[in-house]
């Protein structure tokens, strides 16, 4: 639906009333005749974000085509998941930022990791680990103000997780990235590949299985973020059982799935910023963000922080706005409260995006 809107309900994380007007494309706090109301009622949020995302990446693998990208991106917004940080997709899906209708993404560019060390197809893969600092700058212009690194990843010839990078080179490489007005993440899973990344002043660690008291210290004394997709880690355990070649990682995959509630969880009560990304692109499904505010909750985040890991938190850490005046429309309204479990958080009553009422259920409206 095209036109002014007006929304009056119940705001978050503050819980107090809230009433707005969408106009030209952004939120405004001043009245604008002939809207239509959307809610006089309901729970009013920012659109979801889903900080780990893979848009082009198909299900079980592989390279996305311009109907399947799209058809991810349709699943997510459908489930109000509005901004997409894409932790690395080896397609260009910037035609998608000419669709009104679709999320706002947010790009690392390409994986990089080294030959053998990631999912065949998906990174550049570097022959010459000293090439990473070259990489991290091209994939820096090429990407939104991220770079996706592969931190560790199985070594067959030692049967177990390992570091791609020595310290030096990752000091130089994110340095380089900096530079170029980007942060720079990076996939890990083990324990040995953190304290080389956080010292070399990495912004983000994606999954952080194998975080150690000692690395959450460094952690919060970086300011470095995690996004664990918790969803994601629930697929060790199959992981594991198809390793059987190298039962090292594969036991070793077994005790990081076994400890990573106590290990999220210790990493959050010592203040690490956490935020919520489903890893959605090959091993999961699109559309998941809510379960992922789930898992959350169950590793010890309040339902108000989880779903602010999904929402104005996640949207600040990204440099994104909420809901203010001038605001891109990017807006969420639920009949019931969205933080009692993630059947209704998957649901929204109203998703308008871009100042654009594109779904409606219930009884809103």
């Amino acid at each position: 639906m095209d036109g002014a809107l007006h929304l009056r309900g119940t705001g978050l994380p503050d819980e107090q009333p809230v009433e707005l007007w969408v106009h030209d494309g952004v939120v405004s706090f001043e009245p604008v005749a002939d809207a239509h109301t959307v809610t006089k009622s309901g729970w009013i949020l920012p659109g979801l974000v889903d900080a780990h995302c893979h848009v082009g990446i198909k299900y079980n693998g592989g390279h996305e085509d311009t109907a399947g990208a799209i058809a991810q991106a349709e699943t997510e917004r459908d489930v109000g998941a509005l901004l997409l940080r894409d932790a690395g997709s080896p397609i260009d899906t910037r035609f998608i930022d000419d669709m009104p209708e679709l999320p706002k993404i947010i790009r690392a560019g390409r994986h990089i990791a080294t030959p053998k060390r990631y999912i065949p197809g998906l990174a550049v893969d570097l022959e010459d680990p000293a090439q990473l600092p070259e990489a991290v700058a091209q994939q820096a212009m090429l990407g939104d103000g991220w770079v996706k690194l592969v931190g560790d990843w199985i070594d067959r010839s030692v049967g177990d997780l390992r570091p791609l990078w020595d310290d030096d080179i990752l000091r130089e490489s994110i340095a380089a990235a900096h530079r170029h007005g980007a942060r720079v993440t990076a996939h890990v899973f083990g324990e040995d590949a953190l304290p080389g990344l956080i010292a070399a002043g990495i912004d983000c660690i994606e999954h952080g299985t194998g975080l150690t008291d000692e690395t959450i210290e460094m952690m919060v004394d970086g300011g470095v973020a995690l996004v664990p997709t918790l969803i994601n880690i629930e697929t060790f355990p199959a992981i594991a059982d198809s390793a059987s070649k190298y039962p090292v990682y594969a036991r070793h995959m077994r005790d990081l799935h076994a400890k990573v509630a106590d290990t999220v969880g210790r990493a959050h009560d010592a203040g690490v910023p956490i935020y919520a990304g489903t890893d959605a692109g090959g091993s999961i499904v699109h559309g998941r963000i809510a379960d992922e505010v789930a898992a959350l909750v169950k590793v010890g985040l309040s339902p108000t922080e989880a779903l602010g890991a999904a929402c104005w938190d996640a949207r600040t850490w990204l440099g994104r706005q909420g809901i203010e005046a001038g605001a891109p429309a990017d807006l969420l309204v639920y009949e019931h409260d969205p933080r009692t479990g993630p059947d209704v958080l998957a649901a929204p009553d109203a998703v308008i995006l871009r100042g654009r009422l594109v779904t409606v259920r219930g009884s809103i409206g």
